[in-house]
């Protein structure tokens, strides 16, 4: 499968995330699943005039397109026109090449949230006119009209996450490569479904504090960070704590609140990402299952049987308090 890869409105963070892949590298993983790219802006050493061939030849059709790759959203502005971002040497703007190379792609994907939905370059006042490719924040119809379909049949997929997550990229092109993601593997925004049915919450390693409602009040404490710091978690989509960065890595095993990264229009909360709105004391960032009178009741009964080892932690930066063998006190 050959993978077209263009960039547009964006900080060009998702390519970086996706170089971060680990053992194996993003390379070996995709060489090894028949994955090759035609072109890509970072890792390729075509420029200029053999760019713009290749870009001419896949427009005509003389060399199949198997998969359109997009990272950063689309700026349609002045007036539509999209010349906000030019594709250099081409005169012509990036947004009449997407529109141009997308009916010719087998797949369309979507990498990040910008390009799926506008993301952070859609932000604020969006004097651009920055916008996803299929989506323009929760409305469908983005540069691409809302019931687009690629030659494979599949809307736009949307790798969505702010960046995204390596193993979500490389998963999903070995998936299209393999023929085993369809229509019914993406959720209603288009996401994949093998990272989109989890939650952030799962896995996450201040469940402890979660579960007895010991709260952070600051970013240094090790507490859960939904009552005071404005963590979604519990309703944002990703595996991002059961397949953390390097093995490793997550914003909230790294005492940062989840801000709900994978969703369009998160960039935009209304409030600081580190603050939770409130009403009558009640967060209003619920797990989006739970009822508030459940939330009330569980809430006041965790606090009271709050452990004095968790209740500790939770307002310290470290672990004070270690859990004490079995059998110990």
């Amino acid at each position: 499968m050959n993978v077209l890869w263009l960039q547009s409105a964006g900080c060009g963070g998702c390519t970086m995330s996706l170089l971060c892949a680990e053992a194996p590298n993003v390379f070996d993983t995709l060489g090894d699943g028949g994955v090759s790219f035609l072109w890509h802006p970072s890792f390729s050493e075509a420029t200029g005039a053999e760019v713009l061939a290749l870009l001419g030849a896949l427009e005509s059709g003389e060399i199949p397109l198997d998969a359109l790759c997009f990272e950063g959203s689309v700026a349609t502005g002045p007036r539509g026109s999209g010349r906000y971002h030019m594709l250099a040497g081409s005169g012509r703007a990036m947004l009449d090449w997407v529109r141009a190379l997308a009916p010719r792609a087998r797949h369309v994907v979507a990498v990040g949230t910008c390009a799926a939905y506008g993301g952070v370059t859609a932000a604020g006042g969006n004097p651009t006119g920055a916008m996803g490719l299929q989506w323009d924040g929760r409305q469908k119809g983005g540069v691409l009209e809302g019931g687009f379909v690629s030659r494979a049949g599949l809307p736009v997929i949307n790798v969505a996450g702010c960046p995204t997550h390596p193993g979500w990229v490389t998963e999903t092109l070995l998936m299209l490569a393999d023929g085993t993601l369809g229509a019914q593997d993406l959720d209603g925004y288009g996401r994949p479904r093998f990272y989109a049915d989890h939650l952030v919450h799962h896995g996450c390693s201040k469940n402890e504090y979660y579960e007895y409602k010991a709260s952070a009040r600051a970013l240094c404490e090790i507490g859960c960070m939904m009552e005071h710091l404005g963590c979604v978690g519990t309703q944002a989509v990703g595996d991002c704590n059961t397949r953390p960065w390097n093995g490793q890595g997550s914003c909230t095993s790294g005492n940062y609140p989840c801000i709900a990264c994978t969703a369009p229009e998160f960039e935009e909360p209304g409030h600081a990402f580190t603050q939770t709105p409130t009403i009558a004391g009640i967060p209003v960032g619920l797990p989006s299952d739970m009822p508030k009178a459940w939330f009330m009741a569980l809430a006041s009964l965790s606090k009271a049987a709050t452990p004095k080892r968790i209740d500790v932690n939770a307002h310290s930066d470290r672990v004070r308090i270690a859990p004490a063998p079995r059998g110990q006190r």
